[in-house]
């Protein structure tokens, strides 16, 4: 069979797609693909300016939503817009993150990788839900990182609060919460499908944010090492763009890379380690998410 390529997506014509960290990287590339497809997208955007300016290279329907995802009252109002604006929603592409950053903390006071990367996603998705059942064939892409394997979810100190910080640790278990959520998600909310994609080795702003946030050589020598062995963003996005599109693609399921160890490749079934398979940890979580962001999802 040949390998699954952007000109492999159905016409989209008539859906609507949101698309978190949609000025830059993976969901920029996300946005132009999609739109050029016939969706109309959403993109969801810190600062306006920048989804603004990254706007002009949609080739497509396309506008800006003001999203902080590491502030609760952002995602809530951003979540009321696009209820108040589109009859459905079809794709929600939760791709937005920040990667091994220094010891930080939220508008809300999480720690800054779980609140974003998870916290911030988790509450839009809850409270887009309503919208997201208008459509026939909804679905929920949660991009994760091959850095979950390497992720410990500590579900008594997720904010780092007790426990000397590790930006690599918080980063890896942001990367874990997120396929945990996924799992949970569907097996919650059956009818809107949940998936989960990873870009591999690609080279996107992540890995200089990384290299330029931190003082430590090693850090910064690391980040830009990442850069020079990635592959480009235009295949790094086609896994979250195979399981927002393709018929093939199942709930529950995780994408990435098909080459050698899920670095590199057009999209493929991938592997997740037994933690981001832990069914009791999955609920846990998901109260754990709700008691946090005091948003609780309309389940069927």
């Amino acid at each position: 069979m040949s390998p699954w390529t952007e000109a492999d997506i159905p016409d989209q014509t008539g859906r609507t797609v949101l698309v978190t960290g949609a000025n830059s990287g993976l969901g920029l590339r996300t946005a132009q693909v999609l739109a050029g497809k016939g969706a109309h997208v959403l993109m969801g955007c810190r600062s306006v300016q920048r989804g603004e300016d990254a706007r002009l290279s949609v080739p497509g329907s396309a506008e800006v939503l003001e999203l902080d995802l590491a502030d609760l009252s952002s995602v809530r109002a951003a979540a009321e817009k696009v209820a108040g604006k589109v009859e459905k929603l079809d794709v929600l592409v939760n791709n937005a993150g920040i990667m091994a950053v220094p010891n930080g903390r939220t508008a809300d006071g999480f720690e800054r990788q779980f609140g974003t990367n998870h916290l911030g996603h988790a509450a839009l998705t809850f409270l887009l839900l309503p919208v997201l059942r208008r459509s026939t064939d909804a679905r929920v892409v949660t991009v994760s990182s091959l850095m979950h394997q390497y992720g410990r979810m500590n579900l008594d100190d997720p904010n780092w609060e007790r426990r000397s910080y590790s930006a690599r640790g918080a980063y890896s278990q942001s990367k874990l919460a997120n396929l945990l959520f996924m799992r949970e998600l569907q097996r919650r909310s059956p009818d809107v499908m949940s998936m989960a994609a990873h870009p591999g080795m690609t080279a996107t702003d992540l890995a200089n944010n990384m290299a330029d946030a931190h003082r430590s050589a090693v850090m910064r020598a690391g980040g830009k090492l990442f850069g020079l062995f990635s592959q480009s963003v235009e295949m790094g996005t086609l896994p979250q763009l195979f399981a927002a599109t393709s018929p093939d693609a199942h709930g529950g399921a995780y994408y990435g890379p098909g080459g050698f160890n899920g670095l590199w490749g057009h999209p493929a079934a991938s592997g997740m380690t037994a933690a981001a398979r832990d069914d009791l940890a999955a609920n846990r979580l998901w109260e754990l998410t709700i008691k946090l962001t005091g948003i609780a999802p309309d389940l069927p």
